[in-house]
């Protein structure tokens, strides 16, 4: 593709990191903020925001390809308003070494339309055992590493991963669970699941694995970034953490703050069955609340696709997962900002800016002389989920058949245009 040049008129321009947020023309010149322009479009009524990022998405590369492909994935990031997502390693064969690593870098440098990190496994074959080479997946270009889908189970293999991270200087990104706690649980434990009779994951197989990596992170002046925090207990663990120094930052899902364990009765477990499960709702308050003051710095999909017949299974025997990336801002628009629980800047900073940062990823940016990094929003367009299908190949979104508030229009992802509506 060529770098765009364009002239968005009479736009409300809000980039709250650079302290912008005025009704004016958009330039961009040569993929670049500001100069001269080009095509002239009317932004009236519309809301440039820098271009969001997603730390957390599975593009099912390779193995996977009949859920997602790099191509698919990567449009439906943009439709998103996304100019940057990281993926996880979690895929048939892992993306635990150089070779396989190199080869989806590869993919996704022909495919994507907007950039693609990867956050190759920390263990090989994920098998919580061995580390993988990670000095020479860090000079290739990882972002980070994670065994996200399975948490690293041995404290001695998580202390060493930590020791190895001193010289790749890279995050290490973590799915916390103890995996004997949770058991064959299927949602959340609480009143909803003895309700239905359903095996549950309590909430402290999460908080308690997050406990362990915090105080060895601050053992070992280590970098960690949480997963898709779901519960109460584990935003008091990372407030506690941060407060006595350790570098660690957590991110939310869409799903987790707008939903609750009570819609799992509809028995739908295309929309309604992930890992972590939906919570109680004084969990979703305290995820909206963390997120509001920055205990929870960002906010990620998680976007998990899954072939139809996969999920046609009855809940307790579907794959977890929920796609996320084509309506993230729709739902936290509608869901938070619409309520008056979360400013429209803060939401706009946790998805762009703040997102970047907790991988050490270049933040997106407004101010003239960055690259075209742009999300143009109509805030006020109201959309039907799922109505003309989605970029991604696969349609199990927890808000299928919802009316949300807030539509993307155009994205630019670094200088180029990669999503017009």
């Amino acid at each position: 593709g060529r770098p765009a040049s364009a002239t968005i008129r009479n736009v409300r321009v809000l980039d709250p990191v650079a302290g912008i947020d005025e009704v004016r023309d958009l330039t961009i010149t040569d993929g670049v903020i500001g100069g001269e322009g080009g095509e002239s479009v009317d932004g009236s009524g519309l809301i440039a925001v820098p271009g969001f990022v997603d730390p957390h998405v599975h593009l099912r590369v390779p193995g996977r390809e009949d859920t997602e492909e790099i191509a698919t994935g990567t449009a439906a990031a943009a439709a998103g308003g996304f100019v940057t997502v990281v993926a996880m390693p979690n895929t048939e064969p892992p993306i635990d070494c150089a070779s396989v690593l190199g080869r989806v870098m590869e993919i996704a440098e022909v495919e994507a339309r907007v950039r693609v990190g990867f956050l190759p496994a920390i263990t090989v074959g994920q098998n919580g055992e061995g580390l993988t080479e990670q000095g020479e997946m860090a000079e290739l270009g990882a972002v980070g590493f994670s065994d996200d889908g399975v948490p690293v189970a041995n404290a001695e293999v998580m202390r060493r991963a930590l020791q190895y991270q001193q010289i790749t200087g890279r995050p290490l990104v973590l799915h916390e669970e103890d995996i004997d706690l949770s058991g064959s649980g299927v949602m959340h434990e609480g009143p909803v699941s003895a309700r239905l009779g359903m095996a549950g994951i309590p909430s402290l197989s999460e908080s308690i694995a997050v406990a362990r990596d915090a105080a060895l992170a601050g053992l070992e002046g280590g970098w960690i970034h949480i997963c898709h925090v779901s519960a109460r207990e584990t935003v008091e663990e990372i407030r506690r953490a941060k407060d006595r120094g350790v570098r660690i930052s957590g991110e939310v899902t869409p799903h987790h703050l707008a939903l609750t364990d009570e819609v799992v009765v509809e028995l739908d477990p295309r929309r309604h069955k992930m890992n972590p499960p939906l919570r109680s709702a004084e969990d979703r308050q305290a995820l909206i609340e963390a997120l509001a003051d920055g205990t929870l710095d960002c906010i990620a999909t998680d976007h998990a696709p899954h072939a139809s017949q996969e999920k046609d299974e009855p809940f307790e025997q579907a794959p977890f997962g929920v796609i996320g990336l084509e309506t993230a801002f729709a739902v936290c628009n509608t869901y938070l900002v619409e309520r008056g629980r979360l400013a429209l800047a803060t939401l706009v900073r946790r998805m762009g800016a703040d997102a970047a940062r907790v991988l050490g990823l270049p933040e997106p940016s407004l101010v003239a002389g960055a690259p075209a990094d742009v999300a143009l929003i109509d805030p006020a367009a109201e959309v039907v989920v799922g109505d003309g299908g989605f970029e991604s190949k696969s349609a199990n979104s927890a808000f299928l058949g919802a009316t949300l508030k807030g539509r993307v229009e155009m994205t630019f992802a670094g200088g180029q245009l990669a999503w017009r509506r």
